[in-house]
């Protein structure tokens, strides 16, 4: 029997619970999932790609059916160098699946043998987003229960560091 596996593509800058929520349910399907970060040049980063994959293998520690890898390129390009069939995306709100679709739509124009599955977030996390979770911490806010730990603790420590850089 073949194994099942999912990729899950995104910048995970930085990665929050709802992703976590999304790979751990994905799981209960399938025999492996794929983390893969992506380079994406347009989007400026608050954390290097390095630091991105080390906090996700952190996070994800004790779940040896999860592997995080990096591309850059096309998703469908990177697919080609996996046995997975299946891109994995989270829903938040109904905004979110627009984008997705059209995404998804255009990927399955590039590869008809990969289909994409829409998981929706957990309640807990529908209004938990990346770039929130960024302004929060910058501003000092908390942002316990939304991230793990490590992410937290990398996020007090990018933004002390900006401050510093700020007053020289």
């Amino acid at each position: 029997m073949e194994e099942k596996v999912a990729v899950y593509p995104g910048s995970f800058d930085p990665i929050t619970y709802g992703h976590l929520d999304i790979i751990k349910r994905a799981l209960k399907i399938f025999d492996k999932v794929i983390v893969a970060v992506a380079h994406n040049y347009d989007k400026k980063s608050l954390f290097t790609h390095t630091e991105r994959v080390e906090m996700i293998q952190d996070a994800l520690k004790g779940h040896p059916n999860v592997t995080v890898e990096s591309f850059e390129g096309l998703l469908m390009e990177y697919m080609k160098g996996t046995n997975a069939r299946v891109v994995l995306r989270g829903l938040r709100a109904t905004s979110d699946f627009e984008y997705e679709y059209h995404m998804a739509s255009m990927n399955r124009s590039l590869n008809q043998e990969i289909d994409t599955l829409f998981m929706v977030t957990g309640k807990d996390y529908f209004f938990v987003s990346s770039r929130t979770i960024k302004e929060v911490a910058s501003l000092g806010g908390s942002v316990e229960g939304l991230v793990p730990k490590n992410v937290a603790q990398k996020l007090r420590e990018k933004f002390a560091q900006q401050k510093r850089g700020q007053k020289s």
